[in-house]
């Protein structure tokens, strides 16, 4: 039976702008010996599915450093201290690019890699959405907002066109309840 590891010693390694480091001591309930194991802490991610009327989603191309490739994307980012999550998803849907929207839901939360990362990755859907300005990227932001018909989505992930893992989740919990979405407008 699988047991909890247990933590002997935990600490900061390394503090960077979006995330830390942090090393755990820990204990095999197994073998009984110590393993030190690294944990990349960071503040809970959202991720916007920003759905027109005419069932268009509003999706964003941007270079991402990572990959080094322009990436197409849905909305998302980083949720502040001290805002929640939907409040994270209102922001950057608005400041990525500049629509706003009446309704809204959560749906769906995953662990975006437990066993590297410490937090959650929360996806909204948007609907009844406007553009109501422009957006107001951060200095390090350079973002071009594209509409992409929502019966398009699955062959762009299975043609490689998105490959953002936290994407292709967001899709997938929206298609598994919504699967008229994968056929009809």
């Amino acid at each position: 039976m699988i047991k909890p590891w247990k933590c002997i010693r935990s600490g900061p390694s390394r503090s960077f702008r979006v995330f830390s480091i942090r090393t755990d001591a820990t204990l095999s309930p197994r073998t009984g010996k110590q393993h030190d194991f690294y944990v990349i802490e960071s503040g809970d991610w959202i991720n916007v599915i920003p759905l027109t009327d005419d069932h268009q989603v509003v999706m964003i191309r941007q270079y991402r450093h990572g990959s080094r490739e322009i990436t197409l994307e849905i909305p998302g980012g980083l949720v502040d201290s001290g805002e929640t999550p939907k409040k994270a998803a209102v922001r950057e849907l608005l400041e990525e690019t500049g629509y706003q929207a009446k309704k809204w839901s959560e749906i769906g939360a995953v662990n975006p890699n437990p066993a590297l990362f410490n937090n959650r990755c929360h996806t909204f859907l948007a609907r009844n959405i406007n553009r109501i300005k422009d957006p107001m990227f951060d200095q390090t932001e350079d973002i071009e907002a594209v509409l992409i018909p929502l019966v398009k989505i699955p062959g762009l992930i299975l043609k490689g066109k998105i490959d953002h893992a936290m994407v292709i989740t967001a899709f997938t919990h929206y298609f598994l309840r919504n699967p008229e979405g994968l056929t009809n407008p």
